[in-house]
């Protein structure tokens, strides 16, 4: 019975040594590539258990196909009107193509230098094509970062995936920052943007007043003018009516203070006023007796 549980356990470890020569595993998180003789023959990005010639007949060669986030460090780029700005960028990428990526950089760190030349090259070029106020400017309808970005990932995206067999799913940027100097002239130049801004409103508030004092004005004259002649045409009137008046006085003064009265009195007591006057006083003496008034020949 010894002899037999030996020689199953000598079976099984033949066995185990057998498929460890013969199969391989990729996880999850890995992508494989197979080269027989040292020729890359097949690509395995799905996860499972598959076999395999053994070696030196076949090779596998594992790579981690999760997304890794690779941050550059600092790096001083010059925008279209020569103002440098200092850009900090960062790149989402995975390893998309095994066989170029082993046979053109071979390791996660010989790739990521690699990454970090090109994010370079790329970031001077597409930078390079902007003003410094599509940067930074007061106006956020100005700032075109995001087309920036874009631009720059789809450059990287290119250049990468062709050369390196790397693939960039994102790119952003994560840090802008400027020196002293370049800090003091943006300052002044959008204080000067805003003295212009103000100047501009002043300018126009000025001209709104001139407008409106002018209008105004012409509204004054029209209003006077209309006045003057309403006046001329009441003082007219009233100038009629005291000639007629000033005829039948002439014809006959006695009669026309009557009339004079006669009107006068209704006016006064119309308003159920109390008045405490000697009635000898015109015209409350037509309340007393009537006058003796006597036609004139």
């Amino acid at each position: 019975m010894k002899s037999i549980a030996v020689a199953i356990l000598v079976v099984l470890v033949v066995i185990v040594l057998v498929m460890a020569l013969i199969s391989f595993q990729v996880r999850q998180t890995e992508s494989a590539l197979v080269t027989t003789f040292g020729k890359a023959t097949r690509q395995i990005t799905e996860p499972g258990l598959y076999f395999r010639w053994p070696p030196p007949i076949q090779q596998i060669y594992k790579f981690d196909s999760r997304l890794r986030v690779f941050e550059a460090d600092l790096t001083e780029t010059t925008t279209k009107g020569a103002v440098p700005i200092i850009v900090n960028t960062y790149v989402v990428w995975k390893i998309a193509d095994p066989n170029k990526f082993l046979n053109s950089v071979g390791s996660t760190s010989a790739a990521e230098v690699k990454l970090h030349s090109q994010m370079n090259e790329t970031q001077s070029n597409v930078i390079g094509q902007y003003s410094f106020s599509e940067f930074v400017n007061s106006d956020p309808k100005k700032i075109r970062i995001q087309e920036i970005q874009d631009k720059m990932l789809s450059s990287l995206q290119n250049s990468v995936r062709e050369a390196y067999g790397m693939e960039v799913k994102a790119l952003g940027i994560k840090q802008l920052k400027i020196s002293a100097d370049v800090s003091k002239d943006v300052f002044n130049r959008m204080r000067g943007e805003r003295n212009t801004i103000t100047e501009k409103t002043i300018a126009e508030g000025k001209a709104e007043a001139v407008a409106i004092r002018t209008q105004a004005d012409a509204q004054k004259t029209e209003l006077l003018a209309a006045a003057q002649a309403r006046a001329k045409a009441i003082m007219g009137q009233g100038d009629a009516e005291a000639a007629k008046y000033y005829e039948m006085l002439q014809a006959d003064p006695e009669l026309a203070m009557f009339l004079r009265d006669v009107e006068v009195l209704p006016e006064i007591l119309k308003d159920r006023s109390t008045y405490i006057i000697n009635t000898d006083k015109d015209p409350f003496s037509l309340l007393r007796e009537m006058p003796n008034l006597q036609p004139k020949k």
